[in-house]
């Protein structure tokens, strides 16, 4: 069995996609590919496939513009004991963020620099 990844983070950038790309033997479960509008028919997937997951990948790039999604399954993940491997890249430009956002990184298993690092880091993992 594969390990399954969940990718939580904003929808901008690509970075969904690079991260599939390099992880192709890992079972990568992204929301930007569910294709619902209704937000309680999004969460409930989102949190149904965070519930599935092995290792949760947190991306909070630093033109999120919110991170709120990206935090509900941070909290979730954490309460399930999933493994949270978190890049933060906003706190680092933003002061008054990082003060907020620091409850996802004391609910994050380990902290990275970059979306590379992550990728590699979560290639130790591979079965």
């Amino acid at each position: 069995m594969k390990t399954r990844i969940y990718l939580a983070g904003g929808f901008n950038g690509g970075w969904h996609e690079k991260v599939t790309n390099e992880l192709g033997n890992f079972e990568i479960f992204n929301p930007q590919k569910h294709n619902l509008d209704e937000v309680e028919k999004y969460t409930s997937w989102d949190l149904f496939h965070v519930k599935k997951c092995d290792i949760l990948l947190g991306y909070m790039s630093e033109d999120n513009p919110s991170g709120y999604g990206l935090a509900l399954e941070i909290g979730y993940a954490n309460a399930l004991n999933k493994l949270i491997i978190l890049v933060d890249e906003r706190s680092k430009k933003d002061e008054k963020f990082k003060r907020y956002f620091s409850i996802c990184h004391a609910s994050s298993n380990v902290i990275l620099n970059s979306l590379e690092e992550a990728i590699n880091y979560i290639k130790t993992f591979e079965i």
